[in-house]
This record gives structure tokens, C-alpha cells and sequence, in this order.
């Protein structure tokens, strides 16, 4: 009798690649997604600390197995150098939001007081609008959220996770599973 060692639990796995900065390279591997019917629960593409490379960090939902075959498929994209997978626990994980709020002059006092507590910032105030710039982790984004929708939201927009190993580790070196060398 074998033991299957792979995990059959469907979690939310955050993926880190490096990529060349050049047109198209996005297409190719949001359509790698697309063919292989993943579904994308988050992407953000920025520059890296390398000229000419770019980072993207996706999260997927997926077990072990989605996640191997992901990180292969991706090795395969030419323009594709590095493929990591980031675990929440050796991680930062961030995501930036920006939220847009109902506010009458009689709700702004309450407004900027739940801002603060959660360390938040006012970034733009209209006659009846406030727009906030919070910081943290999803939960956080979340729950500030939460506590704004009885005023009203009016517009919000979220940049997804946004990973770095903790510590000395970095996705730059040896690639993991499976690569090119």
C-alpha cells in the first residue's frame, strides 16, 4: 500500500515568477492560465529590482498538485526565469487598497477616526467623498472595508497579495522545481 504524500487540499497558494519586461510576456502567461482553466484569484505585475525583469505574484487556488503543474507550464514560457512558490508563513504578504466613501460633513469626524485606527490615510476629500489608502494584510483590508460599507462605498479597487520571502531568503538564485538550470 503507498502513501500518497501530495496534498489534496485546496488552499490559496501564492506564486512568485520572474519574467522578462517585454510585450507580451503577460498575454502568455495569463493565456497559460487561461488554457489550462486555473482561475486567477489575484495578479500584480511590477518592476523587480533588476533592470529588464519584471515580478509577478499570482494567487491561485489550488492543491499541490494544480500548483507543481502550474510552476512546470510556467518554466515553459521562455521569457519566464524564475518560478517560486511563497507559503504565508515565511512571508510578507501585503495588499494596498484604495477606497472611496460616502462623507457628508457630519460622517467625517467617525470617518477619519476608524482611518487612523487602522493606520490608514486620507488621500483625497471631496464635498460628500473621502478616499482612503489603507496598507496590510487582506484581513485588515477587509475588515476596514467592512467597517465603511454603513457609510457607503463608493468606488474601491484592490491591488491584490503582494509577496517577499522573509529574512535573507529571496525568489532570485536557483530555481525551483523542475526549471531550466
Amino acid at each position: 500500500m503507498s502513501v500518497n504524500t501530495r496534498s489534496d487540499t485546496y488552499s490559496r497558494r501564492t506564486l512568485v515568477a520572474l519574467m522578462e519586461d517585454k510585450p507580451g510576456v503577460l498575454s502568455h502567461v495569463t493565456n497559460l492560465f487561461r488554457r489550462r482553466n486555473y482561475n486567477i484569484e489575484s495578479l500584480t505585475v511590477g518592476h523587480s529590482e533588476t533592470p529588464g525583469i519584471s515580478r509577478m505574484t499570482v494567487v491561485v487556488y489550488a492543491n499541490d498538485a494544480v500548483v507543481e503543474q502550474v510552476c512546470k507550464q510556467l518554466y515553459k514560457l521562455i521569457n519566464v526565469t524564475k518560478v517560486s512558490e511563497i507559503t504565508d508563513d515565511v512571508a510578507v504578504v501585503r495588499e494596498l487598497a484604495l477606497i472611496k466613501v460616502h462623507a457628508p460633513s457630519a460622517s467625517r469626524a467617525e470617518i477619519k477616526q476608524l482611518v487612523d485606527i487602522f493606520r490608514a490615510q486620507i488621500i483625497d476629500v471631496s464635498l460628500d467623498t473621502m478616499t482612503v489608502e489603507i496598507t496590510g494584510t487582506e484581513d485588515k483590508v477587509d475588515s476596514l472595508i467592512e467597517i465603511l460599507k454603513p457609510f457607503g462605498i463608493k468606488e474601491l479597487t484592490r491591488t491584490g497579495r503582494v509577496a517577499m520571502a522573509r529574512g535573507a531568503s529571496t525568489v532570485n538564485g536557483a530555481r525551483n522545481g523542475g526549471g531550466r538550470s
